[in-house]
């Protein structure tokens, strides 16, 4: 495997010492260009480095509710049933502009990449005055400017979105918040409140909030 850091570092110093003789304007400007070069070539390195399989730039990741569920459990300090797990993929922004490059207002988005994200429920809750029975559903959402309209689907097991309206079970409305920071990867958690927990979804300085109740009526 070649050491493109070391390469890059040599690649500066042979460049350096090369243009002794230019101007300092000329000097700043091929620095400039051979500082870039050596970036894309790490960027490269660090996505092509694994001979097997290449690394997805949009890691998988899961949620739990309660957040340290199976800490606990391997520690059998299990305080609260598991209730809730989603699974997703998090793409990220890489100079992006959300709603310019990324997503359109009023077209369904998957809430991350790659394979469809699955929400399971482990016991019965209810968001919104619905009740949701335990089991695994597609979730995916409809950006607005004010609201995400977030969405449970029985379409489960498939790749990216096929929206399939008729398989929509239940559509709830997240309200949108403006955050003044900024989140590079998508990121989803679940936030403890008084009679449950909040589906928190945030990416770039958008941040959407989905209460859940866990209180059976």
């Amino acid at each position: 495997m070649k050491n493109y850091t070391n390469a890059g570092l040599l690649f500066s110093i042979f460049f350096i010492v090369s243009c002794g003789n230019k101007t300092s304007e000329q000097q700043k400007s091929e620095t400039i260009a051979v500082t870039d070069t050596v970036k894309t070539i790490n960027h490269a390195h660090n996505y092509a480095s694994n001979k097997y399989s290449a690394v997805d730039v949009s890691p998988m990741d899961m949620i739990y509710y309660p957040v340290e569920y199976y800490k606990m459990n391997v520690a059998n300090q299990i305080t609260t049933p598991l209730m809730i797990r989603i699974i997703y993929s998090r793409p990220h922004l890489n100079g992006r502009v959300l709603f310019k490059d990324v997503l359109k207002y009023d077209e369904p988005w998957r809430l991350g990449a790659n394979e469809a994200t699955e929400i399971q429920f482990f016991r019965e809750v209810t968001i919104q005055n619905k009740k949701i029975k335990p089991g695994r559903y597609i979730l995916y959402s409809i950006p607005n400017e004010k609201n995400w309209v977030i969405v449970l689907n029985s379409n489960i097991d498939t790749w990216g979105l096929r929206q399939d309206t008729s398989k929509d079970l239940f559509r709830f409305n997240a309200t949108v918040t403006i955050v003044d920071h900024h989140t590079e990867y998508f990121t989803m958690i679940f936030d403890e409140s008084k009679s449950g927990a909040d589906l928190v979804m945030a990416w770039d300085n958008f941040e959407i909030r989905l209460p859940i109740d866990f209180s059976i009526n």
